[in-house]
């Protein structure tokens, strides 16, 4: 018994009727290409310095600005239009990647929680009400203390930030499915505790499962950027949007594009994500469509 083919066609059902959710995916689109196409787009190096001549240079529509740096450069020759570019992969991996560790790690949790209860049920849900104390963006922020600055630990910080969400879902929506008489009867022809778990009991909660992720895509993007933003995530001279962020601060008033165009990337992503997971939301959960 699988939900699989009912989760798509709710996603694609909604989609077509959804101009907003249409936007989004289609801006959505352009970027990931964008990021892919970077080398063939941006024609500069996103690293190649030029303190000779080429600090602060203009974007294109403002006067001594040129289409050869269409953002503009930063203040060590930079192009920022190539780093906008190359650093849209780095920024957009580490908004799924964390979100799809964090949903290895607490989904299985939850199910076992939520399918077993009583004092598996317990010790769990003890821990993970321990974790969902702290605010994602404060245990990353440790993690990343502990681990040290790279792109793989900030990807496991913010990961493991994510996993009591998702235990906590599954948990909620595990509850409701072991009573079931599908799940009764692979217990009666018996079915192992792995396979009633991801054969017959996940596929029928993934739908909460899905609105999560698409939700927690946009806060762990801003919460990648945030850190690195603080020093704690990618390192300089990587482009990252939020390491971008913190290298352009100091050269806001002289060479405001520098700050402006990886500050508009971030918002302009994160928007469409969250466009795109509300109406994934009232897609897949009916509770939300009712109340809407």
């Amino acid at each position: 018994m699988t939900a699989r083919p009912t989760v798509w066609r709710s996603l694609v059902r909604e989609i077509r009727v959804n101009r907003s959710a249409q936007i989004a995916l289609f801006i959505l689109a352009i970027m990931i290409f964008c990021a892919l196409a970077a080398p063939v787009l941006s024609g500069h190096d996103p690293l190649t310095l030029n303190l000779e001549s080429g600090r602060f240079l203009p974007p294109f529509f403002v006067s001594g600005g040129s289409f050869q740096h269409p953002f503009g450069t930063d203040s060590s020759g930079r192009d920022v239009f190539a780093r906008v570019l190359y650093g849209g992969r780095i920024s957009l991996v580490l908004g799924f990647l964390p979100v799809a560790l964090g949903a290895g790690i607490g989904v299985p949790l939850g199910l076992l929680s939520g399918y077993l209860g009583g004092r598996t049920d317990d010790l769990i849900m003890r821990l993970n009400d321990c974790l969902l104390a702290f605010p994602a963006i404060l245990i990353a922020l440790i993690l990343v203390a502990f681990l040290g600055q790279g792109i793989l630990n900030l990807m496991i910080a913010v990961g493991i930030a994510y996993a009591p969400t998702f235990a906590r879902v599954a948990r909620s929506s595990a509850l409701g499915e072991r009573s079931k008489d599908y799940v009764t009867g692979a217990h009666a022809n018996g079915a192992s505790l792995p396979r009633i778990l991801f054969r017959h009991v996940l596929p029928n909660i993934l739908n909460s499962v899905v609105v999560v992720a698409t939700m927690s895509f946009a806060s762990a993007l801003l919460e990648s950027a945030g850190l690195s933003f603080l020093g704690l995530g990618v390192r300089p001279p990587t482009p990252e949007w939020g390491a971008m962020l913190a290298e352009g601060k100091a050269d806001f008033y002289q060479a405001w594009w520098t700050l402006v165009f990886p500050g508009a990337a971030i918002f302009l992503t994160v928007l469409c994500l969250n466009m795109l997971g509300d109406s994934l939301r009232d897609a897949l959960d009916p509770r939300s469509a009712s109340r809407g």
